[in-house]
């Protein structure tokens, strides 16, 4: 909602929903996370066509914290989006690149590792409340019976050969201080051919926590102005968003 608030202020038409994995859908439905974002944000492109507010050439789709993989990953495939937002960029949510630096490759299998990521992961979760909350939640949302469970249900949520894949205008934000997703907005902007901008956020403007939390007002205000630009906003005509 807090974007959502500042688009029907711009004068955008707003549509929230959650997907697999999130809110309702998990606890009451039982629908774990799927990489496959695009078959969910078909159906509600094809729901928007029908509302007659909509217009067919302005749908444009944000995605905070894992929706900064989700969104770029959907909009890789649904072409019908005029613009997509990844808020913060996310490049790879393997859980088997825990602890390592974009550039560095995984050597070995899964299955070879297996013993070695469950010890690893469990020493950081002893260590770090962070870390114990994004396993357990991992475990949660993606119905992982076990740590080498979630090593294996994350492998496919990478944007390697998919993001290039993406044709609309597609913006990139950054937090300084992310400790979630260090590093990867850069990996996704650089792995971006289509239209594209990467918007950093910093301590100096008091943004530079994931997802800019704290610093809302100024977010809202640099993504609408991008979006607005993006999307050719004519005085007096609401765009929509996703």
């Amino acid at each position: 909602m807090q974007v959502a608030m500042a688009a029907l202020q711009r004068g955008y038409n707003c549509i929230t929903f959650e997907g697999p994995g999130q809110g309702a859908v998990i606890r009451e439905q039982q629908l774990p996370f799927r990489n496959d974002w695009e078959k969910v944000i078909t159906p509600v492109v094809d729901y928007l066509l029908t509302r007659p507010e909509v217009d067919p050439q302005r749908i444009a789709l944000m995605g905070m914290s894992l929706g900064g993989y989700l969104a770029p990953r959907a909009a890789a495939f649904e072409h019908r989006l005029a613009a997509c937002i990844a808020n913060d960029g996310v490049f790879s949510f393997k859980f088997s690149d825990m602890g390592r630096e974009p550039d560095e490759e995984f050597e070995g299998d899964l299955n070879n590792q297996a013993f070695n990521m469950e010890d690893f992961a469990r020493d950081l979760m002893d260590q770090s409340t962070n870390v114990r909350w994004a396993v357990e939640n991992g475990m949660f949302t993606y119905k992982a019976d076990s740590i080498i469970d979630l090593v294996e249900k994350t492998e496919p949520f990478t944007l390697e050969g998919v993001a290039d894949k993406i044709k609309c205008p597609t913006l990139v934000c950054e937090a300084e201080n992310d400790h979630f997703f260090a590093g990867q907005p850069q990996q996704l902007y650089d792995a971006l051919t289509c239209p594209k901008s990467l918007m950093k956020f910093t301590a100096d403007e008091g943004a530079e926590e994931h997802c800019h939390i704290g610093a809302l007002l100024l977010f809202n205000h640099r993504l609408f102005d991008w979006l607005d630009h993006t999307l050719h906003l004519k005085e007096g005509k609401p765009l929509n968003q996703a």
